[in-house]
């Protein structure tokens, strides 16, 4: 069935206190959503985000990130008090990007509510929180207990703490445990408000016949819980230290290539278990997102494994991933899961073979379309079973590229948009909206970026670069106008979606 989505962050949201949350302003998007006739909100990971802001590198597989935890819904609850002086003081951070620092100020206030909470009368709440935490416990005492201890060492690397908590001896940690358990309930207090937020913010989309399409990275940063609880499931030395990283071999856009840094998933070991951890991975996907994304999809088949001390990806080399033999494990586990495969660059027959037997659409991004050939990213060579981009968060915006391209490429697209030479940014923009809309592609996602026209200023993310205003940039208010929605709305019923 044909539809269409919007792909922004919650992160954009507007908000009052320097970053978007699951609050008020996520409530009225999904209204704006739903009168544009849309189907789809695409989001980026959730995950707790660590040095450099990116969703791609989380502390956590599993858990949320409590950024994103509303403020005024824990007031509403009588968990922090309307006229706290840390609440005003982070309110006056409306367009504050240094997602770190910020953490800082709203640790402070998650703290308050988690201490009201602890110490509130009511028994409903508390079995509540309880039953939570027993359900999650799996991911969900490794991640409270590894976040306690990055504080207690200054936020440094797991890797650098003292050995008896980077080894897990049982005994340091059960003593460690012990003398901290209030601040382990803490952090487990606020996965505990970011999942209840979060499921009602999806309760109402769903009821209002949006669905929430998510993001899973393929990768785990070496900084997480995840690794520091279960090495064992990576490529690491005797001494936990990567042993080869992930990243991609040096191409035209990147002579050096992309060193990502990311361990390495030791794929015999994971056979061995079933692929129990997976299986729970995607499980747990399931239940947040109604669709959900795998990032670098081809990375199933073979990935690039980099030697870890060096300095490029330069010096990689393709092994061999589990391919299908995954994908039939979590099939038989699971059943039908609703997911899309990431499958952009540069694809083997081997790949394309994974992807047609896994069944799940694949991705086409109309940006890399226009190179000079009759290329597979054009409309006319779209099959039904995917989903159609101008640009994804990793790309430039759809103006910013038109404006970055030489006069050749210019006019090769003003060409197959059927535009003239004096055709506006506007109308640029706008055409090829409609052009991904009227493509074969079962499901059409536009960036919000594209969609308000905006140029590369706006743009989400530069991959292999860390700050430069990645991942920082948000939606101002009162940008979901009535005129936009009826112009979408229009799209969608014009092209059946």
């Amino acid at each position: 069935m044909r539809s269409c989505g919007v792909l922004m962050h919650i992160t954009s949201l507007p908000s009052p206190c320097g970053v978007g949350t699951l609050g008020r302003e996520a409530y009225k998007f999904v209204d704006f959503l739903k009168k544009s006739g849309q189907t789809y909100w695409q989001i980026l990971p959730v995950g707790p985000t660590g040095f450099g802001d990116s969703p791609y590198q989380s502390y956590s597989a599993f858990a949320g990130n409590p950024l994103l935890i509303d403020l005024d819904m824990l007031v509403e609850e009588g968990l922090i008090s309307s006229d706290d002086k840390d609440l005003e003081l982070l309110r006056k951070k409306e367009s504050f990007a240094d997602y770190g620092q910020l953490f800082s100020f709203k640790r402070i206030l998650l703290e308050k509510a988690y201490h009201t909470f602890k110490e509130s009368a009511d028994r409903i709440k508390s079995a509540d929180f309880r039953e939570f935490c027993r359900k999650n416990s799996k991911w969900l005492d490794d991640y409270a207990l590894f976040m306690t201890l990055k504080y207690e060492f200054g936020q440094k690397m797991w890797t650098l703490w003292e050995d008896g908590y980077r080894l897990r001896d049982k005994a340091v940690l059960e003593k460690y445990s012990s003398e901290h358990t209030d601040d382990i309930e803490c952090w487990k207090f606020m996965q505990y408000k970011f999942i209840r937020q979060y499921k009602a913010l999806k309760k109402y989309a769903n009821k209002k016949g949006i669905k929430i399409y998510g993001d899973m990275p393929i990768y785990v940063s070496m900084d997480s819980s995840d690794i520091w609880a279960s090495p064992e499931m990576f490529m690491l030395d005797s001494d936990r230290r990567p042993v080869k990283v992930a990243g991609c071999p040096p191409d035209d856009f990147s002579p050096t290539g992309q060193l990502w840094g990311n361990p390495l998933y030791d794929w015999d070991y994971m056979e061995k278990t079933g692929y129990k951890w997976w299986i729970s991975r995607v499980k747990y996907s399931a239940k947040l997102f109604d669709l959900t994304r795998i990032d670098h999809f081809r990375g199933f088949e073979s990935f690039y494994a980099i030697p870890a001390d060096d300095k490029t990806a330069e010096n990689g080399e393709w092994l061999k991933g589990p391919s299908m033999k995954l994908f039939r494990a979590i099939k038989a586990a699971l059943g039908d899961v609703a997911l899309v495969a990431e499958d952009l660059g540069f694809l083997t027959e081997d790949v394309k073979q994974m992807l047609k037997e896994a069944g799940y659409p694949g991705m086409n991004v109309l940006e890399f379309g226009f190179g000079g050939d009759d290329s597979g990213y054009l409309p006319h060579n779209y099959n039904k079973n995917s989903v159609v981009y101008i640009g994804t968060h990793d790309n430039q915006t759809a103006l910013g590229w038109y404006l970055s391209c030489d006069g050749k490429t210019k006019k090769r697209i003003r060409k197959y948009l059927g535009l003239s030479k004096g055709a506006s940014d506007r109308e640029i923009v706008r055409e090829l909206i409609r052009t991904a809309y009227m493509s074969v592609s079962d499901i059409c996602v536009i960036q919000m970026q594209d969609i308000l026209c905006l140029d590369d200023c706006a743009r989400m993310n530069i991959p292999s670069t860390i700050g430069g205003g990645n991942w920082a940039w948000r939606m101002k208010s009162g940008e979901c106008t009535p005129e936009l929605a009826k112009y979408l709305k229009k799209l969608a019923k014009t092209y059946y979606r």
